[in-house]
């Protein structure tokens, strides 16, 4: 009996410990509290037509560039430029190092001069051997001999005299002159350097016409050909200058695609534009205008996972849906839509990224101003 009453009293404990263990689980749960209402910024979209605006960055360059070299290899021993220095035509800008050149240009003389006296000989003897032909103490061969050797001579002499103009000219190779005047642009090499013949040293842009420069991606060529032809649809702001932009005239266009970047390089003519050699603008490109398409901030687009997509607001119940889109190009600070939205519906232009499917929102209101306190 005793041992009864015992399980009867361990089994009572054990009930009441489950029971009294639910208890404390039951009341350590806590339902999750309801997720808050975001305010979001809207917009009710409407179609219209756009005339997108391209700008890309662009450079003032000289029409006309070219890296200035020797015509002969040797040690650079001067260099009278720097960077951004002017320069006028026939401006000696370095010299190299001319003391073989001119050892050259003396052995080239002395063998003119030897040539000369040979020459001399050779034409003495000949003049002598006419005489005696005419006394008939030689004979006509012997005569004609003597004229090919004062002809063979004369021949020696003249390609000692090519020789040492050549030489001549060498050694005047060794000072680097300006072939027109401009601006130095680039310095490729220092005193010391020993470089070889047509290796550049300087880059001289040449004064005269000027070209604004820049790169356009391959999707961009046909329509900037076609965009060019329009008056006024491109222009050309400089950065940090007060004028405004201006017009300018599509001249050139890469025939192939840079292998490191894949743009093409643009050139067109800078007229009458006041700016600097190297000077950064901005290049606007005006585009036809297209119509059908829905304007939206560029915050209102969202991607994820390679697909664009944006938050529609359902008026009634006030919950987002994501609804894709497809994209057509961006005009400044705006993307324009070309497929995916219809006029009428209510976009999120803010907020985009803490919104899930179904979310409850309410629309943004600005505060009211304060009331100016009356004196």
């Amino acid at each position: 009996m005793p041992h009864v009453l015992r399980s009867a009293r361990a089994g009572a404990c054990q009930a009441l410990s489950v029971a009294l263990l639910l208890m404390l689980l039951g009341c350590g749960r806590q339902s999750a509290p309801p997720e808050p209402v975001r305010a979001v910024r809207t917009q009710v979209v409407t179609q219209e037509s756009s005339g997108p605006v391209l700008e890309y960055a662009a450079e003032l360059r000289a029409r006309t560039e070219s890296r200035l070299a020797f015509r002969v290899g040797g040690k650079l021993q001067e260099r009278r430029v720097s960077l951004g220095d002017v320069v006028k035509p026939g401006q000696v800008l370095a010299r190299l190092d001319a003391q073989d050149l001119m050892l050259a240009q003396e052995a080239a003389r002395a063998a003119m001069n030897a040539a000369r006296v040979n020459r001399d000989q050779a034409g003495a003897d000949y003049k002598r051997f006419i005489d005696l032909h005419q006394q008939g103490f030689i004979s006509a061969a012997e005569l004609e001999r003597r004229d090919a050797v004062f002809k063979a001579a004369q021949a020696q002499l003249d390609q000692a005299k090519a020789q040492a103009t050549v030489q001549s000219n060498q050694s005047d190779y060794a000072q680097l002159r300006a072939d027109a005047a401009g601006v130095i642009t680039g310095v490729l090499a220092e005193p010391g350097m020993v470089i070889g013949a047509g290796a550049p040293v300087l880059q001289l842009a040449h004064d005269g016409p000027r070209d604004v420069v820049f790169s356009v991606p391959e999707q961009m060529v046909s329509r900037l050909r076609e965009a060019a032809g329009r008056p006024g649809a491109l222009s050309v702001r400089l950065w940090g200058g007060e004028q405004g932009a201006q017009a300018i005239q599509l001249r050139e266009v890469s025939a192939a695609a840079d292998p490191a970047t894949r743009t093409f390089l643009v050139k067109a003519d800078a007229g009458k534009l006041d700016a600097r050699l190297g000077q950064t603008a901005t290049v606007r490109l005006e585009l036809p205008k297209q119509h059908n398409f829905i304007k939206l901030p560029l915050s209102a687009v969202l991607e994820q996972q390679g697909k664009t997509s944006v938050w529609v607001l359902d008026a009634k119940s006030m919950t987002v849906r994501l609804q894709a889109i497809r994209l057509q190009g961006a005009e400044g600070n705006e993307v324009l839509v070309a497929e995916g939205l219809s006029p009428g519906q209510e976009v999120v232009t803010a907020g985009v990224h803490v919104l899930t499917p179904g979310q409850k929102v309410s629309r943004y209101a600005a505060p009211a101003a304060a009331p100016a306190a009356s004196r």
